[in-house]
């Protein structure tokens, strides 16, 4: 959960899903559809997934326990040499080195590293460094791994940030190349943002019989097996919202304007502008017919979890807000649907 989140954002998730599946076995046998509404919200989906993946290996091959070894862990899916770097020192006081963004600044203002930190040669030299000074924690009677490793992160974390660093209370400032220098502003050198790109989308709210169609995001794709409104990518230069409705199966109707989401994913800006479609579905529409509870219980993308929401306080229809998360046996509603 903490890959490419930040712990304030965590917490809540990870109150909730120790409650809902607090053992390795428990996550290893659960429903795909109750790990993703455990998840909702967090994105990068493809982690949970991952760490599925990874307890139904641990209770395959290694009884249920984690395993303790670099290279056992290093096998699991979703798992990286940080990550796998960051378990075996932290949880194991294993001489194992991490490096992530702080931990690259924090080495690169140090060791006074100019050169770009994401270059290959740049970070297998700092990869170096970590590991030179975590076996060097090792070896010291009141020092271990899961220290040094901890304080390098929480001193990129809280003293040496990216920007107004606070040299004045850094506990190694007399050994900075970087602020001995004056250069702290100028290191590590910044990796250049790729270009944002805009996207433009409509996505349909249609009701019949006081259920909501909606449908299931297909794999390898962004936001796999996530449900969604029924939506179509529009040009940015043709806004040709009847052509999008037509190639749904949307036929002869009225589209009333209901709300618009701007929301990003990785490099995209994302318009996603929702229509109620008033009239008489067409029969060609593809789907799945739920009543508002049922769609309580589905993983959402956050976008379209937005719009639920706001239908929620536009039509008092109460049930179509997300209720709590689930616990693995709570699946009864969708098989009314």
């Amino acid at each position: 959960m903490l890959q490419q989140t930040q712990v304030k954002t965590v917490l809540p998730y990870w109150e909730r899903w120790m409650k809902a599946l607090p053992s390795i076995q428990s996550l290893a046998l659960a429903p795909p559809r109750i790990i993703h509404k455990l998840w909702e919200g967090l994105g990068y989906y493809t982690r949970v997934r991952n760490m599925q993946k990874a307890a139904q290996l641990i209770v395959e091959k290694h009884g249920g326990v984690f395993p303790e070894r670099f290279e056992r862990v290093l096998e699991l899916p979703g798992i990286g040499r940080y990550t796998a770097g960051a378990i075996c020192s932290i949880a194991f006081n294993q001489p194992n080195p991490i490096l992530d963004g702080n931990v690259m600044r924090v080495l690169a203002r140090i060791f006074g590293i100019a050169s770009d930190t994401r270059e290959k040669k740049t970070n297998a030299r700092l990869w170096r460094i970590a590991e030179q000074l975590v076996i060097g924690a090792s070896g010291l009677a009141h020092a271990s791994c899961s220290q040094i490793n901890q304080s390098l992160m929480e001193l990129g974390a809280l003293v040496c940030t990216p920007k107004q660093p606070r040299c004045d209370v850094c506990p190694v400032a007399a050994h900075c190349v970087a602020f001995q220098e004056n250069k702290v502003d100028r290191l590590p050198r910044r990796t250049r943002r790729p270009l944002t790109t805009r996207r433009n989308f409509a996505a349909f709210i249609i009701k019949r019989n006081g259920q909501v169609l909606v449908r299931q995001r297909p794999a390898q794709v962004v936001n796999a097996h996530l449900w969604e409104l029924p939506n179509v990518e529009l040009a940015l230069d043709k806004d040709d919202l009847r052509g999008a409705a037509k190639e749904l199966g949307i036929k002869n109707l009225n589209l009333e304007p209901f709300c618009t989401i701007n929301h990003t994913i990785t490099r995209y800006r994302i318009k996603l502008r929702a229509f109620e479609v008033k009239g008489n579905p067409s029969a060609r529409l593809t789907g799945r017919w739920l009543k508002p509870a049922q769609l309580a219980l589905l993983p959402f993308c956050s976008a379209h979890s937005k719009i639920l929401q706001l239908m929620r306080t536009v039509t008092n229809e109460k049930q179509i807000a997300p209720r709590p998360r689930p616990k693995v046996g709570d699946i009864r509603l969708l098989t009314q649907a």
